[in-house]
């Protein structure tokens, strides 16, 4: 059955003490709301809409990002989540099947719970809401269930003694059969405390035509919404300790798990040991069977089999590790391919570079690859040696088997097999160094002098 999406994104979010959006606020590497644009996938939604308000051209700009075919509604005014639905509903005209309404601020509702409402709502619901026993219901709506029927739900400023002490809770999320949406919402009213239009009132008017509502339940760490940089922070490590958890369970070795920083897209294959204070920045695959070593940040990299990182490595976006490849300390890799079993093993920059098969980087070797206008590449051959303290000035090539010299500055390409000096010759100057210390000395003991 084709289903459509709503995602609510307008709120204002002031106790994120922040001019930002707060569905625009890091978690796992990206945006809150990419993590609710990633629970949505399996639904294989025909139409998506999110409907923004505060920081409206920025969260626009993010949805055209992560979910180019979405369609961006704006709430002039914050009403009401009745009323932010009801701006999305003329994107849906003529949409059928069902269609779920999320948060762009609950970041951790999964695939299976989704499934869960659709199935309850294609079992004969007009209406499925999702719910949640709460530790500390408080402010949330309260949930009235009998004989597995959804009556009601309560606002908790408008509950009963009796209401407010269920404990059974309003997640806000709600799937529903799209002609019962597009006919009852236009019908909410704001008769309430906060003169608001509440989307939870759709139940009474469903049951007063007859219809049935029903409610899915979920785990409460599900509907965890961020609305505070307390709320962020509990998310951030929820979503690590889970991820965690998950590639341990995978196979991947981590020396101090608690360490280790993921994204929501960090994608690390079995046999692979990660040691303490790894972070991982979006984008980021690695390949069975690699060791990352301490100290590292990786983020828009690609790391095949076998290859050995850090400690104290810095991969940046566009860096391709090829197999058994060796990225050594205080070594930065950006927009580069290292090939198989070639070493960059200490305090390099390989920078909008490719480096052969099997070649072999010496200590301080840098791409200059920025004329201060214009990015450069430099080619490095297969088992090609650079010795250390190199600059090699882009754009240049450094052939198959050729070999550079220690401290050499390469502006010319250097043929395959062949050498490369490029520093003016040593000379030394006989007992020169002696007399002079002796000199600097003697000049330091009379300004002593003078001084007393």
């Amino acid at each position: 059955m084709s289903s459509s999406v709503i995602i609510l994104a307008a709120g204002i979010g002031s106790r994120m003490k922040s001019d930002m959006p707060k569905v625009l606020h890091p978690l796992g590497g990206v945006p809150v709301l990419a993590h609710v644009l990633a629970s949505i996938a399996e639904l294989e939604a025909e139409r998506l809409v999110v409907v923004t308000g505060h920081g409206a051209e920025r969260v626009e700009k993010a949805v055209a990002e992560l979910a180019p075919a979405a369609t961006c509604v704006r709430q002039g005014e914050p009403l009401g989540t009745g009323h932010a639905v009801a701006q999305a509903l003329p994107a849906l005209e003529g949409a059928e099947g069902d269609v779920f309404i999320l948060y762009g601020d609950t970041p951790f509702i999964t695939p299976e719970t989704l499934e869960r409402m659709r199935a309850a709502r294609q079992a004969g619901a007009a209406l499925v809401f999702l719910g949640f026993e709460a530790a500390d219901p408080g402010t949330y709506g309260r949930m009235i269930v009998r004989d597995g029927a959804l009556e009601a739900i309560v606002e908790a400023r408008e509950a009963t003694p009796e209401q407010a002490a269920i404990s059974l809770c309003n997640s806000g999320l709600v799937c529903a059969e799209a002609a019962t949406l597009h006919r009852l919402v236009p019908r909410i009213g704001n008769d309430n405390a906060k003169g608001e239009f509440y989307l939870t009132d759709l139940v009474a008017m469903a049951r007063a035509e007859g219809l049935a509502c029903a409610m899915v339940e979920c785990p409460e760490a599900e509907t965890l919404g961020i609305n505070s940089r307390a709320d962020l922070a509990a998310a951030e490590a929820a979503f690590q300790s889970r991820r965690r958890a998950e590639l341990l369970e995978a196979g991947v070795g981590m020396t101090a798990p608690e360490t280790v920083f993921l994204a929501l897209d960090t994608a690390i294959g079995p046999d692979t040991t990660i040691g303490p204070n790894v972070v991982f920045g979006p984008g980021v695959t690695v390949e069975n069977g690699v060791t990352i070593l301490p100290f590292c940040h990786l983020e828009g990299c690609h790391i095949s089999e076998g290859a050995r990182i850090g400690p104290f490595a810095r991969l940046r976006p566009g860096a391709e590790i090829g197999e058994d490849a060796r990225i050594g300390n205080y070594v930065e890799v950006k927009e580069a391919q290292i090939g198989r079993g070639a070493k960059v093993n200490h305090l390099s920059y390989v920078g909008d570079a490719s480096v052969g098969e099997a070649a072999n980087l010496g200590a301080g070797t840098i791409t200059c690859n920025y004329d201060g206008v214009m990015k450069h590449c430099t080619e490095i051959g297969e088992r090609a040696f650079i010795g250390s303290n190199s600059a090699l000035v882009a754009p240049v090539r450094v052939g198959d088997e050729a070999l550079v010299g220690s401290g050499s500055v390469i502006t010319e390409d250097v043929p395959d097999g062949a050498l490369a000096l490029a520093r003016d010759r040593q000379v030394n100057k006989p007992g020169l160094a002696r007399r002079l210390m002796n000199r600097l000395r003697a000049q330091k003991r009379a300004r002593d002098r003078g001084k007393g």
